[in-house]
């Protein structure tokens, strides 16, 4: 059997270690990159072909006649016609939970940045600023603390969740968010618009779907404290980037956390990027990628090639 894979590159050029699936099949074609139109012909003799945000079309799928086995190389699956890969009876898997110590640990470490203006003050130290001060310490970017804070969560699957765990370490008081465009009567949940104004940092955690997109504009950007803080660590495209530029630009909110964007990787007249604004962090979509995460999704592929060979399929995506 023949094994491809359209986008090593994705996973990174360090340490990682393909070993664990490029040991299976008889043989393995790794590409690091792979542009739109060179997909049917890379595919067209494979037998298990592994992507990560490479799309496999129906046109691609038609011309690879070997092909059995789709398996993504995230959790999201949208760059896959899932339904034409039915019906070209290829199974297609996915990886579920290997990225959540990596993403939680970097949506806290957003929100401390946030809270101790961590970034100003060492753009301050290299400038000299502090070797320049007659006291002993810089002050003059305001410091917060986490604890005695309220963070609400948009989105409570199992990274909302443990965002929540390690908030609560910290001091601070979970509410969290009904599920967008639901009735939702859990008691520890609470409707967003009531949500929205009360918390001091609201971090999302949510997929994006059509109820979803453009979830923070510019309406829920006003009703949100000035003093308060939004995260964004799921998908950019539950953010209305002109709404949130507005929003910081004027001081409606306090500052903003942001790892994800609509358009990956951004164009160099990405507004988001090229704002300028002093209380805006941008992040170039890594919060899942530290070597253990990225490991472990190495493993969730080699566990998905044996169960497929084993005729018994895991994390299957059939809608």
């Amino acid at each position: 059997m023949k094994g491809v894979i359209l986008d090593a590159g994705s996973l990174g050029n360090d340490e990682l270690t393909l070993d664990p699936v490029t040991a299976l099949l008889d043989s393995w074609e790794v590409h690091q990159t792979t542009s739109q139109d060179q997909v049917a012909e890379r595919i067209a003799a494979a037998n298990i072909v592994l992507t990560n945000k490479v799309p496999i079309s129906t046109s691609d799928m038609s011309q690879a006649s070997s092909l059995e086995l789709i398996s993504v190389l995230a959790t999201g699956t949208d760059n896959i016609d899932v339904a034409a890969a039915k019906t070209h009876g290829i199974t297609v898997c996915n990886a579920v939970g290997y990225a959540t110590p990596s993403v939680t640990q970097h949506t806290m470490a957003l929100m401390l940045a946030l809270s101790t203006r961590v970034i100003d003050y060492v753009k301050d130290v290299r400038a000299g600023a502090w070797q320049a001060s007659p006291a002993f310490c810089l002050l003059h970017h305001p410091i917060s603390e986490l604890a005695g804070k309220e963070l609400g969560i948009v989105g409570y699957g199992e990274l909302g969740r443990s965002v929540g765990q390690l908030a609560e370490a910290f001091g601070m008081t979970v509410r969290v968010s009904q599920k967008v465009g639901e009735t939702d009567n859990t008691p520890e949940r609470v409707p967003l618009d009531e949500l929205v104004p009360a918390v001091d940092y609201l971090t999302l955690h949510c997929p994006l779907v059509p109820r979803t997109r453009h979830l923070v504009n510019d309406d829920l950007l006003k009703r949100m404290k000035p003093t308060a803080f939004l995260i964004n660590t799921a998908r950019g495209g539950l953010v209305d980037s002109q709404a949130l530029i507005s929003a910081l630009a004027s001081n409606s909110i306090a500052g903003a956390a942001i790892d994800v964007l609509d358009q990956e990787p951004p164009t160099e007249e990405e507004p988001i990027i090229g704002a300028g604004l002093d209380n805006l962090i941008v992040t170039p979509h890594n919060a899942w990628g530290a070597i253990e995460s990225r490991q472990r999704l190495i493993s969730q592929m080699r566990e998905n090639i044996l169960a497929y060979l084993d005729s018994r399929p895991l994390r299957v995506i059939d809608h």
